[in-house]
């Protein structure tokens, strides 16, 4: 694990291919995980238009060992997790550097579990539809995972409607 105090995060970039340290925010959210600010930072920082760096990877890291801890951070880890997953695919992204690479796939493999049991217990859409393409990412199910984080409310309705002719043939309030 890459502790916040590592001096290897001043050198790492982030969305923009520009150095980004994402450390104020992971601080931020680890003293009060509700606040709005940090998080949008985490999100407009670390990835840009398909693009990532290495500061994404070791973000990833900090807040899943945050979530572990304290299981407070809500839908944004887990939907934030997938988008910088699923990049990590695309082919102009770096490669998580070596020294994160054990730590990374070991915060990946908590983060499943961590899917896993939102998924049995909670009820809440947005960490439903966050936890379910980390699930298929996890297991190795890129594509699903992709598809699965990229979809929105209204691709979905879509999506039914025109391969299932949903508003004709099932019931929206499902009994």
């Amino acid at each position: 694990m890459i502790e916040l105090d590592d001096p290897k995060w001043e050198g790492l970039t982030g969305g923009y291919r520009m150095p980004y340290d994402p450390r104020p925010a992971l601080r931020a959210l680890e003293a009060d995980a509700s606040q709005k600010d940090p998080w949008e930072e985490l999100w407009n920082e670390l990835h840009h238009q398909g693009d990532i760096g290495e500061a994404s990877y070791a973000a990833v890291v900090v807040l899943v060992g945050m979530e572990t801890r304290r299981r407070r951070l809500g839908w944004n880890l887990f939907a934030l997790a997938a988008t910088i997953e699923v990049e990590r695919h695309r082919k102009r992204n770096p490669a998580v550097p070596e020294w994160l690479e054990q730590s990374y796939r070991s915060a990946w493999n908590d983060l499943a579990g961590l899917a896993l049991e939102d998924l049995r217990t909670v009820k809440d859409p947005d960490r439903v539809t966050t936890a379910l393409p980390v699930v298929a990412l996890a297991r190795g199910q890129i594509k699903l995972g992709a598809f699965l984080s990229f979809l929105d409310e209204s691709e979905l309705d879509e999506l039914v409607e025109d391969r299932l002719a949903w508003s004709e043939l099932y019931r929206e309030d499902g009994g």
